[in-house]
């Protein structure tokens, strides 16, 4: 664990007043490498926040500082009335706990148990992190496994599943611990085409209910018709923040123009090709 401090504020409620995710000047840096350049971003809750932009433009590893996977250099983190401040000393294992409990990651390789079924994945951390009795554990992940479409695979393993069922247990997992925010790293790029509409429409789904979502894709499509605002990061920095019209369709920033015009279309044609 890197060195960092940690201070925890008392827990609010988010409301309309109070962003549920904010995030201060946030840096990070891989060796000479400024990965993350003082990123500030304040997140209200039920909005879908896409994060679109070239290959290491710093889109995972913003992701992953977010519930401290990647312990950023700099920087202050809040999620939910928890507040973590990255500067210089150590960070406690219970801080640590409370700051990962206000979110969940749907990762692109899935990241499931092989050894344990569907259901067993998705109910591991309530039994041993939250403590549920396994008949409470057991109904709940039922119940989240038919929301994702695969009641009937409860007892299936990893191996026994496609990819796009696999991602959907992770879907499901996530779900499970009743997070404040859901951060999903391009949950999609490792699926073969024929099962991508089927996490997507999961995710369609969840983003329906009002929950506040993270997430890093290149479905522009997705991003197009479901995101409440795109953000376009290039160099560590947030170059464009706005709705899906205003991005795609008359972006301020001249690097932005040029990321869609080598992606092979038009600004003004992804609405219609979408």
């Amino acid at each position: 664990m890197s060195n960092q401090t940690v201070e925890e504020s008392a827990p609010q409620v988010a409301t309309e007043e109070t962003p549920i995710l904010k995030v201060e000047g946030l840096k990070k840096s891989f060796g000479q490498v400024r990965v993350l350049d003082g990123i500030n971003l304040s997140v209200n809750r039920g909005e879908v926040i896409t994060l679109i932009g070239p290959s290491g433009a710093g889109k995972t590893t913003f992701l992953r500082t977010l519930n401290w996977l990647e312990a950023p250099d700099e920087g202050t983190i809040t999620i939910d009335g928890a507040t973590i401040h990255a500067n210089g000393g150590k960070i406690s294992r219970q801080c640590l706990s409370l700051l990962r409990s206000k979110s969940a990651m749907v990762f692109q390789r899935y990241a499931l148990f092989r050894n344990k079924t569907a259901l067993e994945n998705v109910t591991l951390a309530l039994r041993v992190v939250h403590g549920q009795g396994a008949d409470e554990a057991r109904e709940r992940g039922l119940a989240l496994l038919d929301r994702v479409g695969l009641a009937d695979k409860a007892d299936r393993y990893p191996s026994q599943l496609s990819g796009g069922q696999e991602q959907r247990v992770g879907i499901a997992r996530a779900l499970a611990v009743d997070p404040s925010v859901v951060l999903f790293d391009e949950p999609t790029s490792a699926l073969d085409p024929e099962w991508v509409g089927e996490v997507l429409s999961v995710m369609r789904d969840i983003a329906s209910t009002g929950m506040t979502m993270i997430v890093v894709s290149h479905e522009m499509r997705f991003v197009r018709n479901v995101a409440s605002r795109v953000l376009f990061l290039d160099g560590g920095k947030i170059l464009e923040d706005g709705t899906p019209d205003q991005v795609f369709g008359a972006p301020a920033h001249e690097r932005t123009r040029k990321f869609f015009s080598q992606a092979h279309l038009a600004v003004d044609e992804w609405g219609a090709n979408l």
